[in-house]
């Protein structure tokens, strides 16, 4: 069975350095399709939101708004920055948002297929992993929500009072007094399952269960489950359960 591609946009504004990105990157043999760019912030927002892709290659000093902010809006798990500046501050922030790599300008090539290739294999694993932990009936996950980890089980206990809001793994880190890749790493060896797994998984079951028992409609769910964007609540509930919230709730 032949595996889907994933998909990915790119946010540049150096239009030379963008069309030798679209060109010299060898995206079928990565497995990728590149679905879109664009060449400002706002613009880079609007793709993003629009067509939900894996992976999102940007800049960070780019017009109307920062590649920073343009992920930090948008539902981005995957994200490579490209960047000719070394800011510290630029660095904490990209770290704090989940960026997979910080590459420095000029690129090389063959580094860059092989940061994609990298991120590509992660993102297929987790998609694999989505179905290990349901129940039988499809429409619950099975999570470890008992740890003998003391640290684990308050980072476990800080997701599932926080899971609503818009936290990531930098944020629960500082609450356990961890540093980010400590934590990661700890965390994955106790549940099986690593921090963005768990998260979703949180959400998603706090999802089904108001598609159960509220009549609250699907943006106020997506919102109301921890979700940044509807399409994205609703790209990944397809992924979990191969139906879409609405057809789960009219199947209820």
């Amino acid at each position: 069975m032949s595996i889907a591609p994933l998909t990915a946009v790119i946010v540049e504004d150096e239009q030379i350095f963008l069309k030798e990105l679209v060109l010299s990157i060898n995206w079928d043999k990565l497995g990728i399709n590149l679905i879109g760019t664009a060449d400002d912030g706002i613009k880079g927002e609007a793709l993003i939101k629009e067509t939900e892709p894996d992976i999102v290659i940007t800049d960070i000093r780019l017009p109307g708004k920062n590649g920073l902010e343009m992920l930090s809006s948008c539902p981005v798990n995957n994200a490579i920055i490209l960047s000719g500046h070394t800011d510290f501050e630029y660095t904490k922030r990209a770290i704090r948002l989940g960026v997979f790599d910080y590459l420095k300008k000029p690129i090389d090539d063959d580094e860059l297929e092989e940061t994609l290739a990298r991120l590509a294999e992660r993102v297929r694993e987790e998609n694999k992993e989505l179905e290990i932990h349901k129940n039988a009936d499809g429409m619950e996950i099975e999570l470890p929500t008992t740890v003998q980890n003391h640290t684990v089980q308050m980072a476990i206990n800080n997701m599932k009072e926080n899971c609503t809001k818009q936290i990531g793994l930098a944020d629960v880190a500082e609450a356990v007094r961890l540093s980010e890749s400590h934590l990661s790493t700890l965390f994955k060896e106790v549940t099986g399952m690593n921090f963005l797994q768990y998260m979703n998984a949180l959400r998603m079951n706090r999802a089904v269960y108001l598609l159960k028992h509220s009549n609250m409609n699907i943006s106020e769910i997506a919102t109301n489950s921890g979700f940044p964007t509807p399409g994205y609540f609703t790209k990944l509930f397809k992924r979990y359960f191969n139906t879409t919230p609405t057809q789960f709730r009219d199947g209820c």
